[in-house]
């Protein structure tokens, strides 16, 4: 594979460098996929721990001739600028890079540009039907470990799993504050646009972040297209939880002909085996050394090259 550097959105307030990756040899033009990050700050390879989740597929996805984009998250690069601004939304964050990424990827004569494809992982998931809606006009969606529920459902419910594995006065110090964050979060429909705009959450963030967000509910893009979607999650994750969160893919799209599923066993939030079993053990669940494994690779590929060849 040849792997060179490039800037998605040269040119605009928020440039960020980014890796291509392109299979060395035959087959061009070739299919692509852009790498959509999970939430918060993160590098191109989606570094968590000791772990390179994006870096991993990419180099993977290149050996079964499949291209990709993977690029510093905004808010890794410029955090301070956007905090400054105090009106972060995902569009802002996430939305609107996904398509200069996308965009980059098109302009590119090595990549065939009716065969682009958007992995998104994590939030990256929840947000890559609206990412496709609304400019990214992808050939197909895989969702890693995403969930079609809103946002700050999937927090509060993390935050109760944490909660659970704890005990003593430690439980009872950690009940007051998420007790706190879920308070505020269950209320964000009773705001206004105003009122989310000027009441934080957290860091940076604002509650408007999170009203905007359940504006766009990722259930209703996922219901109205009609683009193939592979949904993967794993059977370890703590964070996406495989009944909730898959289960909730499968409940809302059912036997889909465009929709294919895939549940690993024992694998964790980033597709590597996984260690501990609880939210509260998740920098040590993340301090360890490991690659994704050639199935979950094998069947993003697999799936790829098939959906390039129907057309």
């Amino acid at each position: 594979m040849v792997e060179e550097t490039v800037v998605v959105g040269e040119g605009t307030e928020f440039p960020l460098e980014g890796t291509l990756t392109v299979p060395d040899g035959p087959g061009a033009p070739f299919p692509a996929v852009v790498f959509v990050h999970g939430s918060g700050p993160s590098d191109r390879d989606e570094t968590v721990g000791r772990l390179k989740p994006f870096r991993d597929l990419a180099e993977g996805l290149a050996r079964h001739g499949i291209a990709s984009l993977r690029y510093d998250k905004r808010t890794f690069v410029h955090a301070k600028r956007m905090v400054r601004t105090g009106d972060t939304t995902v569009r802002v964050e996430t939305i609107d890079d996904a398509v200069l990424a996308a965009d980059l990827l098109r302009a590119d004569p090595r990549v065939d540009p009716d065969r682009i494809f958007i992995i998104g992982h994590s939030m990256g998931a929840m947000l890559a039907p609206r990412i496709d809606a609304e400019g990214g006009d992808f050939a197909g969606l895989v969702l890693m470990a995403g969930s079609p529920r809103r946002m700050e459902q999937v927090i509060i419910d993390q935050g109760q799993d944490a909660l659970d594995s704890m005990k003593g006065l430690m439980r009872w110090l950690a009940n007051r504050q998420i007790g706190k964050v879920r308070a505020i979060l269950e209320a964000v429909d009773l705001m206004d646009e105003e009122e989310a705009r000027r009441t934080r959450f957290g860091g940076g963030t604002y509650m408007y972040y999170f009203k905007e967000m359940a504006a766009h509910p990722a259930e209703e893009y996922l219901l109205c297209t009609e683009k193939p979607i592979l949904i993967m999650q794993g059977s370890a994750d703590f964070q996406a939880h495989p009944e909730r969160d898959f289960g909730a893919y499968r409940r809302l799209l059912g036997d889909r002909p465009n929709v294919t599923y895939r549940l690993y066993e024992g694998l964790n939030h980033a597709f590597v085996p996984a260690i501990h079993d609880d939210i509260s053990k998740a920098k040590q669940e993340y301090s360890v050394e490991r690659r994704i494994g050639g199935d979950v690779v094998s069947d993003i590929a697999g799936w790829v090259l098939a959906v390039g060849r129907d057309g």
